[in-house]
């Protein structure tokens, strides 16, 4: 063989090695997991992420999906669109409750019994799924129907799970919640563990029943995890359906837009306002919106532009900032606290928005009534000093400039008499080039 032949068989044979060096590591029939992280509040870009990663587990032919549990609950809707994944998916799901002090409060438990294996790490705690409609007063009819729901949907994956359908509905119809030792002996859960090790190690060879009727058997022993975290688009939207974060953006946004407006041709303030603003409604547009508080809103900028317009001495501003306040504060009609706005954030955006747009709109009110102060129209009604007599012609100085003026008015001078150079004369109206002006009120002495 040729030198240059040996070379270059000597590079491929390097080559190929080299692609085959992963098979050759990777130990052959090794189980693999793919680890999720949900420790948020429930939305519909959690209900993404949770998809994302079972089709991914699916596709690299995991032996299960684990998931790891933490959040005080969420949105109704995102919730069941997550049990239906859980229920769907071609490979088991087990949710974890970990690390110790975490919890699976509200939609959290329902997540929980829908697993395959559900389990819970010492120190948690699960339940409290009451369904809660923030800001309204139900009928007891209303109420009995929500709850009666939301107990057949845990019903109705729970008796399939083989788990305790009475104390699982405790925690809907009584908002009972369960420590680790207590799921574990009621039978909400399969089993207690400190970590994912000591979790995999007791779950290997246990055969486990599916959703669809299936039975199947766990092999995890020296099994590899595989963490799947949330992509930058999903960490982006998750911080977007955080309601504090989303009418921060659509304060400043608008902020930026009305100073663009009353300073035309900036382009850099309104452009990021514009953004700001479409950031902020995209974010609630992932959360449930009252639409009594949209109106709330717009009846709040209608007020402070009143107040700009036509003063009120701040009747019209204070009762527009009130209204932005409350109408912040009750945007977000959500189940739990961590996806309503805040008090404290509500109060803070309504009243510096409130307290800038007027300040901003009291200033191009007075901009624009102050532009007659500039030009000749300015003169109008100023005083004069009367350079060379005017009889009834002559020269005026007023602001240091010498201008023609003529006399006029009610009360003529007699024949032969004029304005003395020195005397104070009132500017009524221009003509052309020319000062109409009149003499000072009665009281200036003219000379006989």
């Amino acid at each position: 063989m040729r030198p240059a032949a040996k070379s270059v068989f000597a590079l491929l044979s390097t080559f190929l090695c080299l692609l085959a060096l992963p098979l050759v590591a990777a130990p052959a029939g090794q189980p693999r997991i793919v680890k999720l992280t949900i420790h948020d509040t429930i939305q519909p870009i959690t209900a993404d992420y949770l998809q994302r990663g079972i089709d991914e587990a699916a596709r690299q032919h995991a032996t299960a999906v684990l998931i790891s549990l933490g959040t005080p609950g969420g949105l109704l809707e995102s919730t069941r669109a997550m049990v239906q994944s859980i229920e769907n998916s071609p490979v088991p799901v087990i949710v974890f409750i970990s690390p110790s002090g975490s919890r699976a409060g509200s939609a959290g438990f329902f997540l929980l019994e829908a697993a395959d294996i559900a389990a819970m790490a010492p120190g948690t705690n699960a339940g409290a799924a009451h369904p809660i409609v923030e800001g309204r007063q139900l009928d007891p009819v209303l109420k009995q129907k929500i709850e009666n729901d939301a107990a057949a949907f845990l019903r109705s994956f729970t008796t399939r799970r083989g788990r305790n359908v009475e104390a699982a509905e405790d925690a809907i119809r009584n908002s009972k919640s369960y420590s680790d030792e207590e799921s574990l002996k009621l039978k909400l859960i399969d089993l207690v563990s400190p970590d994912d090790a000591s979790l995999l190690a007791a779950l290997d060879n246990r055969e486990i029943h599916r959703f669809n009727g299936s039975t199947e058997t766990l092999h995890l022993r020296n099994a590899s995890i595989a963490t799947i975290l949330p992509s930058v688009r999903e960490r982006l939207l998750s911080k977007l359906a955080n309601p504090d974060i989303a009418v921060f953006l659509l304060v400043l946004g608008g902020l930026l837009i009305y100073l663009e407006f009353n300073v035309p041709g900036t382009v850099v303030p309104g452009s990021i306002g514009t953004l700001f603003v479409l950031l902020g409604l995209f974010g609630l547009n992932l959360l449930p919106v009252r639409h009594t508080a949209v109106a709330l809103l717009i009846a709040a900028l209608v007020l402070i532009v009143l107040e700009a317009k036509f003063s009120s001495h701040g009747a019209l501003a204070l009762a527009g900032i009130a209204a932005l306040v409350f109408g912040l504060a009750t945007l977000v009609d959500a189940p739990i606290p961590e996806l309503r706005v805040h008090i404290a954030t509500a109060a803070a955006a309504g009243i510096s928005f409130g307290a800038i747009s007027f300040g901003l709109a009291w200033i191009a009110l007075r901009a624009r009534r102050g532009k007659i102060l500039t030009g000749p129209q300015a003169m109008i009604g100023a005083s004069a000093i009367v350079r060379t007599p005017l009889a009834p012609t002559g020269q005026v100085e007023i602001r240091g400039e010498l201008w023609q003026a003529r006399l006029t008015g009610p009360s003529s001078l007699p024949p032969g008499t004029s304005v003395p150079a020195g005397a104070s004369v009132i500017v009524k109206s221009i003509d052309g080039l020319t000062l109409i002006v009149q003499p000072q009120p009665p009281g200036h002495a003219l000379p006989e």
